[in-house]
């Protein structure tokens, strides 16, 4: 049945100082299909909160995309239409910015408000609920029962589909594999950080031969910060759940590790703690962590610290504005807390590699079996290799330097949390398990992740 009162269309406030000359924040611009009221499909441009505050998402015209870099907060909206003529009219631009704002898009009281909110309910509680590990849980559900699966069924189901799934994903990954178990605890564990849907090879190639290690006291998984306003490093001070349970915050760790770093630089490592409320590349390890490695004899699961790290390529390590807490005061105070609580610690990067081909602004198509795309394809791979090779040697300054000096041209995604791992842990040696690629439907984009461990 069609809505037969739609919401009222945002309404522009000429006494809105905000409005009257708009600041857009971080968008992500998308096509957007929609059905016209003529029936016939047309694309529109989506456009969304890149950093995930706000869920909301406005559809405009293809054409819009052209103004956003002239929303810059240096402009009034007059100023605007003047600027780009061409039939823009003040009337369009105006319910533009309203719908922007409305959408929390533009900096205002519309966003600080939301802001607000989320900073509150973050420090509200000391564990992060399940986001998307609870999508991923709900979907197998419904595959089993259908869309129609309650929310019970879900809550009793998806526990027990995740480690069924997984369970099937480690047998095919490690099915051919010399190698399937380890034969010690690792220092340090590469995997994916991405869907599991489009790396589960990896994280299985990996967490898969853990099932026989020793257990380990704690597990620290570094990421990358894809969503979030930190320039620097940025930890986590929550517990982790998902559908499986939750993962304690190693609070003595964390302890040790902020009086390694200093009262200054603990703040700075804090400051931005709210970007862990979107992130996904720490969470989906938990899972893992909690199936893989099994809880103890109270039922409790291994404790967990957490920090998201910027791209050390960026600007030798120091934070992007100089205003974060660096990379190396991090990996020196990581190692120091590391060696002083003892036991058996377990570095986790969650890391992704290459990002290439139409959809990040790459010529050169990827899908087909052109000469062309194939040594596309193989240059990445090839890159790729070399780069892995340097980070099992210990050769991580290597790795930042390469990619500094190219300039990332494949765009690695997660430099900082594979150099960090790698260089806070003990390591002598290490084992690049399986590299794979991934690549959507259209061929616009290709992604590739990798499984290795470094150990003592």
């Amino acid at each position: 049945m069609t809505d037969q009162n739609p919401p009222a269309a945002p309404k522009f406030d000429p006494n809105a100082s905000h409005q009257v000359q708009p600041r857009l924040r971080k968008v992500r611009a998308f096509p957007m299909p929609v059905q016209g009221p003529d029936g016939k499909q047309q694309v529109l441009l989506g456009l969304a909160d890149a950093q995930q505050i706000s869920g909301k998402v406005v559809a405009t015209h293809p054409a819009v995309q052209q103004l956003l870099p002239l929303l810059d907060g240096s402009r009034s909206v007059e100023q605007i239409v003047g600027e780009v003529g061409r039939g823009l009219t003040l009337e369009t631009m105006q319910s533009l910015v309203a719908q922007l704002d409305d959408a929390a898009l533009i900096e205002g009281p519309t966003f600080e408000a939301l802001d607000a909110s989320m900073r509150a309910d973050f420090d509200a509680s000391d564990t992060l609920p399940p986001a998307t590990t609870a999508q991923f849980a709900d979907a197998l559900v419904m595959q089993k029962v259908g869309k129609e699966a309650t929310d019970d069924q879900k809550a009793e189901q998806g526990p027990g589909l995740i480690g069924e799934v997984f369970d099937q994903w480690m047998a095919k990954a490690l099915e051919n594999a010399d190698n399937p178990t380890f034969d010690e605890l690792p220092s340090v564990l590469i995997v994916p950080g991405n869907e599991y849907a489009r790396s589960w090879i990896n994280y299985a190639a990996a967490w898969g031969r853990m099932r026989v290690a020793d257990r380990p006291d704690r597990v620290i998984v570094l990421g990358t910060n894809h969503f979030g306003s930190a320039t620097g490093v940025c930890g986590c001070d929550k517990a982790y759940e998902t559908p499986l349970g939750t993962c304690p915050l190693d609070a003595r760790f964390k302890q040790t590790l902020d009086e390694k770093l200093g009262k200054d630089s603990a703040e700075l490592l804090y400051t931005h703690r709210f970007d862990h409320e979107r992130e996904h590349s720490i969470e989906l390890q938990i899972p893992w962590i909690q199936h893989c490695l099994g809880a103890a004899e109270d039922g409790s699961f291994v404790p967990v610290y957490s920090a998201l790290v910027h791209d050390p390529a960026r600007n030798g390590g120091a934070s992007y504005d100089e205003q974060g807490l660096g990379l190396g005061a991090f990996v020196d105070a990581l190692k120091a807390a590391i060696a002083e609580v003892g036991g058996k610690t377990l570095v986790v990067a969650s890391a992704d590699l290459s990002h290439v081909g139409p959809a990040f602004g790459d010529q050169q198509a990827l899908s087909g079996e052109t000469p062309e795309a194939a040594e596309a394809r193989n240059n990445v791979a090839k890159q790729d290799q070399e780069l892995l090779k340097l980070l099992v040697e210990g050769k991580a300054d290597d790795l930042v330097s390469s990619l500094a000096w190219q300039q990332n041209p494949t765009r690695w995604a997660s430099t900082g949390a594979l150099v960090a791992a790698a260089k806070a842990a003990p390591v002598s040696r290490g084992q690049l398990l399986n590299y794979a690629a991934s690549m959507d439907q259209q061929g616009s984009a290709m992604l590739t992740t990798a499984a290795a461990a470094l150990f003592v």
